[in-house]
């Protein structure tokens, strides 16, 4: 079995990534897939997989992004679909994070993700086609989650800069998608994914109460499928018409509309101060005769 698209993968070695490259092989796709490992990818993955093209690249550096997304032109023709996967998560809360470890995470889940967009972008307006899923989360759609408050961040503008993305390459024939999944059973609490500050502040005891459940309670037992995750992202590549806002798993699905009633009721406990702020328009001048 073949199909036609050739897909461009990042963070491939593990979790989602992992999941979807394996997926697309099984049905025929051609996948160029990337980590910072090409080792650990291949293992991963197999190297005499039909179709498939390895490749090493650092996200942080733009040279590597646009060695790697010339290197799948050249071995497949083109690309199709692009999935900015790469990521890792970040506890801790805001006071206790330092500036160093707040922008290293901003650097792999949003820089990295522009530097692959800056580098595709020029070929799929060129082919007058393709489609771009940035992986968000459903925590770049509500931060309350207490001890997550940057890496909710990153996802916050991952899902913004998709939504103005989406409008500017829709004349191109260029689709965009913010997936974001809720908990699915993958590496991503593990410590290889998961960074915690080096210097903790005994007195957030709900910020460690939460890290301390992400790394041991939900750790293992996500009720997501991450291959049934990847089977929805195909799904959707495949669609006429794909959806911008595609969330994964009945857990993200509740905590959307947890969040629209919640900014609802605001919007609505507010109305008359919140529509109250515009200039008072002059009264007509009154026509004497």
């Amino acid at each position: 079995m073949s199909n036609t698209k050739t897909w461009f993968v990042t963070g491939a070695s593990k979790g989602l990534g992992l999941s979807l490259v394996k997926r697309l092989l099984q049905q025929g796709y051609q996948v160029a897939a990337t980590s910072r490992s090409i080792a650990d990818l291949t293992k991963a993955v197999g190297e005499d997989a039909d179709g498939f093209l390895p490749l090493a690249v650092n996200l942080t550096d733009e040279s590597s992004v646009k060695q790697a997304v010339d290197a799948a032109i050249k071995h497949f023709g083109r690309i199709d679909v692009v999935v900015n996967n790469a990521g890792y998560g970040m506890a801790g809360s805001l006071e206790e994070l330092t500036d160093k470890e707040a922008r290293e995470n901003f650097d792999i889940n949003v820089f990295g993700s522009l530097n692959i967009i800056r580098n595709v972008m020029p070929h799929l307006r060129a082919q007058h086609s393709g489609h771009i899923f940035n992986v968000s989360s459903i925590g770049g759609f509500t931060g309350n989650f207490p001890g997550f408050g940057i890496y909710c961040a990153t996802k916050f503008a991952v899902h913004g800069f998709s939504e103005s993305l989406a409008a500017e390459v829709k004349s191109f024939g260029v689709n965009v998608s913010i997936v974001s999944p809720g908990y699915f059973r993958t590496s991503f609490l593990s410590a290889s994914s998961l960074s915690v500050p080096k210097n903790e502040i005994a007195e957030y005891k709900e910020v460690r109460a939460v890290q301390t459940a992400h790394q041991n309670e939900i750790n293992g037992n996500q009720a997501g499928d991450p291959d049934k995750a990847a089977d929805v992202m195909i799904a959707a590549a495949e669609a006429k018409n794909p959806p911008l806002h595609l969330f994964l798993g009945q857990d993200a699905y509740n905590f959307a509309y947890q969040k629209m009633e919640a900014v609802k009721q605001d919007l609505e406990d507010w109305k008359t101060l919140i529509t109250s702020t515009n200039f008072e328009e002059a009264e007509p001048a009154t026509q004497f005769h």
